[in-house]
């Protein structure tokens, strides 16, 4: 791509003939032939590194007015293309740098607060059932085709996207299906790509550590239902905010509601034990289904995947044969433990919002034969107000709640541990709370060892079998704590936790 049609795009003055063949906003990636993307930081800005990029082969640099003055000052030897607001011009640039790959792909894009990275999965298991060769982008990893590649972030800045859509087009991929979050779609990451089918799940409280308000998150969420975002959008309209991006949506926009008597163009009829019948308004055209995962949102979930599939094409039959597919969910309701004479059953879930913590619990409470033990913290740095309201939540479900850390980052463990129990007693004491017990089990590892040596205690041939449930972190395998990431996986925790106590003699 020549550097001089760039600048044309963006109406930069500037523009040597230099042809560009990557770019990139990190000096530390950057490959001879790149543009560098100099864009100011949370800390310090990109043009403070103009040297070790141009140092490292970039052609060109892509900056705003105080990163001109920093090239300038620098006497950067290459060209400088500068705009007002370079981060709402570079997904254009990298789409075009990269000869725009989401346009030769099927794109499908999943927002909402709960229930991305399933929804995701869902869709891209039911993609690869029917024969496509997918690409998958979100929360839990990027895979292209068979490939699978750590993620950084839910989505990738915008640069790395156009590159990755970029590789999936090079090695045939037919689909890529990708959670979309907040603060991609405010921070411009996937500028440059029109998905041909956007899903909304749901919004509740979350990220108000970044959005000043729940009306800002609203219409960064709404934001992808926009012509120049999607071509086509599928939302759920079982809370408020999902009924009113139904109303505001600038796209055609097909509606789901799985709550009985709601208006919507599909509605859901379930039949028990995960089986339901998903129903189009007027026409009673009707696909037969089954959600994998237990609780109700899993069905929304479930629901909202397969209009996906068919609002890229597939015909109902196809629908129903490739979501039979029981799809890997990481770190999503998975089942660590089955639970029986020697030990509780044991779930780790991703479940990180107040709606998520209380949906999971419900989830589970229908299938646990003995006591519901949530295990759960917060994370630091973040959203302050969820706290009390993830504590709360787990009171009203639970009958044991244990209080721990999560990603406690720069923040004391201590007092993020002390506002969620607040939530959890003050829910018990207004008399809306089930739970007994609610204790401060500190450090993950030893929050995890006690709900599941409490649970063992009351699991025996004559007692039913408790449930253990580790909420908030999922798939993740590190832990953050005063800014170095520590080996941590709810999972083998749960194993050792089980290995250990069940080891050490204790019994019913």
């Amino acid at each position: 791509m020549s550097l001089r049609d760039l600048a044309d795009r963006i109406g930069s003055a500037e523009g040597a003939d230099v042809v560009v063949t990557g770019v990139t906003l990190d000096s530390r990636s950057v490959a001879p032939g790149d543009l560098y993307a100099a864009l100011p930081g949370f800390n310090v800005h990109g043009g403070r590194f103009l040297a070790d990029a141009v140092a490292a082969g970039a052609v060109a640099v892509l900056t705003d007015a105080e990163g001109l003055a920093l090239a300038r000052e620098q006497q950067t030897p290459v060209p400088v293309l500068a705009v007002p607001e370079p981060r709402g011009v570079l997904g254009d640039v990298a789409a075009h740098v990269y000869g725009a790959p989401s346009e030769q792909l099927t794109m499908v894009g999943v927002t909402g607060t709960n229930g991305k990275t399933t929804t995701a999965y869902l869709v891209e298991s039911a993609l690869r059932a029917n024969g496509q060769r997918t690409g998958l982008i979100g929360t839990v990893e990027t895979r292209i085709g068979d490939e699978r590649l750590e993620s950084v972030r839910t989505t990738p800045e915008t640069t790395d996207l156009h590159a990755i859509l970029g590789v999936m087009r090079e090695r045939g991929v037919d689909a890529c299906v990708m959670e979309v979050s907040s603060h991609a779609l405010a921070m411009h990451r996937v500028d440059g790509v029109v998905y041909d089918v956007a899903l909304f799940t749901n919004l509740s409280q979350d990220h108000l550590d970044f959005h000043p308000s729940m009306d800002d998150y609203f219409r960064a969420k709404a934001s992808l239902f926009t012509p120049r975002r999607a071509r086509a959008g599928v939302v759920c309209i079982d809370d408020a905010w999902g009924a009113r991006l139904a109303a505001e949506s600038g796209i055609p926009t097909t509606t789901l509601a799985t709550r009985p008597g709601a208006p919507a163009d599909w509605t859901v009829d379930e039949a028990g034990a995960g089986a339901f019948t998903l129903r189009q308004a007027g026409t009673g055209a009707c696909v037969s289904l089954v959600a994998h995962l237990p609780g109700h949102f899993n069905v929304a979930n479930t629901a909202l995947a397969a209009l996906a599939l068919l609002g890229i094409g597939l015909e109902p039959s196809a629908v129903e044969a490739a979501m039979a597919v029981a799809p890997d969910v990481p770190g999503r309701m998975e089942v660590v433990a089955p639970g029986g004479l020697d030990g509780p059953r044991c779930v780790v879930d991703f479940a990180h919002t107040p709606d998520a913590v209380d949906a999971a619990l419900a989830a589970l409470r229908p299938s646990t034969e003995g006591r519901l033990i949530a295990v759960l913290g917060a994370g630091g740095d973040r959203d302050r107000g969820k706290r009390p309201a993830m504590g709360a939540a787990a009171a009203r479900q639970a009958d044991i709640v244990v209080v721990t850390d999560d990603n406690p980052r720069s923040e004391d463990p201590a007092e993020i541990r002390s506002a969620v129990i607040a939530g959890a007693q003050e829910e018990v004491r207004a008399g809306t709370g089930r739970a007994y017990e609610i204790i401060d089990g500190g450090t993950r590892s030893s929050a995890i060892v006690e709900a599941i040596a409490l649970a063992v205690v009351g699991t025996g041939e004559s007692r039913p079998v408790d449930t253990v449930v580790v909420l908030g972190k999922g798939h993740e395998k590190g832990q953050e704590i005063h800014g170095v990431k520590h080996p941590f996986d709810d999972r083998d925790a749960v194993r050792a936790a089980l290995a250990a106590v069940t080891s050490s003699g204790v019994t019913s």
